[in-house]
């Protein structure tokens, strides 16, 4: 079956954190004789920050940031048996859809993919009149890679036909163990951009903590903390190239994983970030949400903390094997249940399942 797959950018994880989530599920779709095709918007100088060629197992089409380049490229719908219109693509989004929502041959499968469900979901319940929102009635389902059931039930309270989450995940090709690198040395290493429905969370999970382990080193990695207060142990290296985290992941004693306020808030929403540091067998400590325990298992795959000073209490008293132990079972855990194949699979079958029915309601 073919694919037509419109989202931020697949070659790109320069300010896209889906570009993971694109690369390794996508790529396990291929593996299942899919023929994809990943449209993709030159914006926000994504293509000149490339951290990977073209694939061979998508082909990839950067349009202009023009109305014209978007209508042709939504004009090829129409050769595709799937039609998948991701959330922020970052370029006319709502015209894309409407576009699209034409385009699509009337037996396709037309489907918006939500990779940032907690933010949708408020644009929607702000706005009533939302493109989105009336075009919902016109899709088959919609997918998101987090969000359990209070996403599900604010979708289909919306008017979708169906919400069915399709998680985030490891790509064991990509993330995986590798030696140490100075560069990344530290007790406790966090990666994330700065952003507004962060950057409250940042300091109370990690830049508190480190205030109060002046004898730890603290390792911030990602954009905009340059000019922001940190204490003097908290080394601040910026942008880290995706090709750089795997490194990042096994070099300190532990990393951090810091879900965005809303994220938090919907629970069900393991970030990138979970898979990535459990594939390399880091020693992972993640912000509670409700639903972990579906992933990995608290105390033992992962260590979960509610607040600043369950940090400060974790580090003051890890040592390293137990840091190793706890990520050789985290490892262990996401290769059993949680491969972006696994996935695949999953997905799979909502395309069958949603395509039988489409074809048998005509």
């Amino acid at each position: 079956m073919k694919i037509a797959f419109y989202g931020s950018s697949l070659v790109s994880a320069y300010w896209n954190g889906a570009a993971t989530y694109y690369r390794g599920l996508l790529r396990a779709l291929s593996a299942r004789d899919y023929d994809i095709t990943f449209y993709e918007p030159d914006v926000y100088d994504r293509q000149k920050n490339r951290d990977m060629d073209p694939p061979d197992w998508a082909k990839v089409v950067v349009y202009d940031g023009t109305i014209e380049a978007l209508k042709a490229v939504t004009a090829k719908a129409s050769e595709a048996d799937i039609v998948v219109k991701a959330s922020g693509v970052g370029f006319e989004d709502d015209l894309l859809l409407a576009e699209l929502l034409t385009s699509a041959r009337p037996d396709a499968l037309k489907i918006f993919w939500d990779v940032d469900a907690p933010a949708t979901l408020a644009e929607l319940k702000a706005a009533p009149d939302h493109p989105l929102r009336k075009a919902l009635g016109q899709l088959d389902l919609v997918l998101t890679y987090g969000g359990g059931d209070p996403v599900v039930n604010a979708y289909r309270s919306l008017g979708a036909a169906d919400c069915i989450p399709v998680y985030n995940a490891l790509d064991p090709e990509t993330h995986h163990s590798v030696a140490p690198d100075p560069r990344f040395t530290a007790d406790l290493g966090f990666l994330g951009n700065r952003l507004p429905d962060r950057e409250a969370r940042v300091e109370h999970f990690f830049l508190e903590p480190a205030s109060r382990l002046p004898q730890q080193r603290f390792l911030l990695g990602g954009s905009g903390w340059e000019d922001k207060p940190k204490s003097e142990n908290i080394h601040a290296i910026g942008h880290v190239s995706t090709r750089d985290h795997n490194a990042f992941n096994v070099t300190p004693k532990a990393v951090l994983n810091i879900s965005r306020a809303s994220m938090a808030e919907n629970g069900f929403s393991p970030a990138t970030r979970v898979f990535e540091a459990a594939g390399a067998g880091a020693c992972l400590i993640t912000d509670y949400w409700e639903g972990i325990e579906l992933f990995l298992k608290p105390d033992e795959e992962v260590l979960v903390v509610r607040d600043g000073q369950d940090v400060a209490d974790i580090m003051a008293g890890l040592d390293t094997e137990k840091a190793r132990q706890i990520g050789e079972r985290a490892l262990s855990r996401v290769l059993a249940e949680h491969t972006y194949d696994h996935r695949a699979e999953l997905a799979d079958q909502i395309f069958r399942t949603h395509g039988g029915r489409r074809e048998a309601a005509e």
